[in-house]
């Protein structure tokens, strides 16, 4: 158990890091978002470097950036020296990464990068060092301590830094008006693009997959079109296909409870033991918000409208594994 205790000791010092940097954003914050978003207006992008762990920090952080809508790279100081300053143009914005805020390596290069005009965001955790000095706005990083009992290996200081970076993400998704059609985009592979990429109308069960009963049924003309289609509910609709209420499985369950008058319960009107005004969805809305339908109100299926608000279709649960929805 010494172990546990030391690693809830090491979480809670990152925690309180995490604390500190938090409560000392100020306003220089708000200016570097400006500064990114005049940049981003332009056609620019985002450059991210540092050294040692913080530009481990800065590949995560780049990757962040540019799969929410932010473009953004790497750049290595030492190899911008040898020709990969090619990659900074006049638009972009270079977010610089160091807690002590005195690399000489990353120095070398904040010269040259003032010269082409473009513009610098710092992030360090000494707010009076040469990098802070030489940047346009810079964000505070600054913590009491950090996790290593030497108080040496980066560890709460590139946690915070790293917090930061989700912040900076976040934040300029929002104020870009990014939504989850434009993340969809981006994320055209494997569960996360099957899940956002698909809308309803591309995994709603449909025709003979549909199970439907008119208003005036019985319950056992509900369980034989349940039956029929394999469905785990049936919906019931008017005259104009308009939903009136749905019938599940946990229905009939519930319904079921006396052996001796099964008979008299299957021949009850169905509209007497349905659900009404169930949750529904329109068929053009994402895959993914089904799925937090289901999560949300704890059901097995969702009854799918069209514009006119009629019957288009429903949504089983155990159709979305298949489906790579989850």
């Amino acid at each position: 158990m010494k172990y546990v205790k030391r690693a809830q000791e090491i979480l809670d010092i990152e925690m309180d890091g995490l604390q500190k940097v938090r409560d000392g954003l100020g306003e220089e914050f708000g200016r570097a978002v400006g500064l990114f978003l005049d940049s981003l207006h332009q056609g620019g992008k985002i450059i991210i470097t540092g050294l040692g762990k913080s530009m481990h920090i800065g590949l995560k952080i780049a990757a962040t950036f540019t799969s929410t809508g932010t473009p953004s790279c790497l750049l290595h100081p030492s190899d911008a020296m040898h020709g990969d300053l090619g990659v900074i143009a006049d638009e972009d914005v270079l977010l610089a990464l160091s807690y002590s805020g005195a690399s000489d390596e990353l120095l070398n290069l904040l010269p040259i990068v003032k010269r082409r005009q473009v513009q610098i965001v710092s992030m360090t955790g000494d707010i009076k060092s040469p990098l802070a000095q030489h940047s346009d706005e810079v964000i505070p990083v600054t913590i009491d301590k950090e996790a290593c009992p030497f108080n040496m290996a980066p560890t709460t200081s590139t946690t915070a830094m790293l917090a930061i970076g989700d912040a900076l993400a976040m934040v300029l998704l929002e104020a870009r008006g990014f939504d989850k059609e434009d993340y969809a985009k981006l994320h055209p592979g494997g569960a996360i693009g099957s899940a956002l990429l698909l809308r309803v109308e591309d995994i709603m069960r449909t025709t003979d997959r549909l199970a439907v009963v008119s208003r005036g049924a019985k319950v056992k003309d509900a369980v034989l079109a349940m039956t029929s289609s394999k469905a785990g509910s049936a919906a019931v609709v008017d005259e104009s296909q308009r939903i009136l209420g749905i019938f599940t499985d946990g229905d009939l369950r519930r319904l079921i409870t006396d052996k001796a008058n099964i008979n008299r319960q299957l021949e009850q009107c169905v509209e007497e033991v349905m659900t009404p005004d169930p949750i529904t969805i329109t068929q053009d809305h994402l895959a993914v918000d089904v799925l937090q339908l289901f999560e949300h109100h704890n059901i097995e299926d969702i009854l799918i409208v069209n514009e006119k608000n009629q019957l288009a279709g429903f949504v089983d649960i155990q159709d979305l594994p298949k489906l790579k929805v989850f």
